[in-house]
């Protein structure tokens, strides 16, 4: 459930299979075909004016399911529902008119702005086909998404390459709200950022968040960024995921062996997690050929026979706090006993 009980973004067992090539004598011999399972039955609401954020490492699954959400990517199966309305077999003109209400701000904005156009035209761009705005009126709807993200009008005329990294990516934020749309999903939007950069486009898509109402699906393997946004934070391993709260309830009592290592890895000067972080000897399971039961199971030091027989499902462990683990509440009790 959404954090208002009202959902603007709702996916139902939403699922994304890669089918991989096969060679010649695998289809002369029939053999069955072998899919990528990126997103392997999710389901997500995301609520009006609302920021989840789903953090997992690489390969978790985060950024094909926010493609799959806004339909750059196909899905599968399972279903996707946008302000009440399922889109998941929306046509191609159906998908130009909802364009405007869900945009995407890009991890690399070096790599999403044009280096041959000019700042004015980039952000114009969302607009070229909206008929409704004089030629005069889009100019000033550039100039105002400018202004928004802290940008005068001094930079219209400019090209990518003559601003830095923030202030790029403010150019792709400016482009994202043009159109002032209900959904924005924000994947990684600061990772390639320099650290002193990150705190103030965060603090800016809150802000722009709190100014047009927006609601953030955030993709992140950064757990501080997560705590920093997000209302809700779900945790996502080998396409599924496996612990939902709200943010404050994951950062303090995190019940999902898989959620307190990632909350172990994040550093803060002065402070210690009370969560250790056990090493590894195996690395992230296939996504082809994922484990049987709990597809965390063969990292997991507390891994019983049930968690490789019996896959786990999301159960509810308090008010609004869900947890994917046969045995979350003894393995938190283990660790605070410790």
């Amino acid at each position: 459930m959404s954090i208002n009980d009202r959902s603007l973004v709702e996916t139902r067992d939403l699922r994304k299979l890669f089918p991989l090539k096969s060679g010649f004598f695998s289809r002369l011999t029939g053999e069955q075909k072998v899919y990528l399972r990126a997103v392997d039955g999710v389901d997500l609401s995301i609520g009006y004016n609302e920021t989840v954020a789903v953090v997992g490492e690489s390969g978790s699954g985060k950024t094909t399911l926010g493609l799959t959400i806004l339909r750059l990517l196909e899905p599968t199966s399972g279903t996707v529902s946008f302000d009440g309305k399922d889109i998941t077999k929306a046509s191609d003109r159906e998908l130009r008119n909802l364009r405007k209400n869900m945009q995407i701000v890009f991890q690399d904005p070096s790599s999403s702005l044009d280096p041959r156009k000019r700042v004015e035209d980039s952000v114009f761009e969302p607009l070229i086909r909206r008929t409704e705005y004089s030629r005069s009126e889009k100019k000033q709807l550039v100039a105002e998404a400018l202004d928004s993200v802290g940008l005068g009008h001094f930079a219209s005329h400019k090209f990518p390459h003559q601003f830095s990294g923030g202030q790029r990516q403010r150019i792709s934020i400016a482009r994202a709200i043009i159109q002032k749309p209900k959904f924005i999903l924000l994947d990684e939007p600061t990772s390639s950022l320099d650290v002193s950069v990150q705190s103030q486009i965060l603090q800016l898509l809150l802000d722009l968040q709190k100014k047009f109402e927006l609601s953030f699906l955030l993709v992140t393997h950064n757990m501080s960024v997560a705590r920093y946004m997000a209302d809700r934070i779900a945790v996502m391993f080998l396409g599924k995921i496996v612990e939902i709260g709200d943010g404050s309830v994951i950062v303090r009592n995190p019940m999902h062996p898989y959620t307190q290592i990632l909350l172990s890895s994040v550093l803060e000067p002065g402070s210690s997690s009370k969560f250790s972080s056990p090493q590894y000897e195996t690395e992230m399971p296939s996504q082809i050929n994922p484990p049987t039961g709990c597809r965390y199971n063969t990292r997991c030091l507390y891994a019983k026979e049930k968690c490789r027989e019996v896959s786990p499902e999301l159960r509810r462990v308090e008010d609004r706090h869900f947890v994917a683990c046969h045995y979350a509440e003894e393995i938190l009790s283990t660790l605070r006993a410790a």
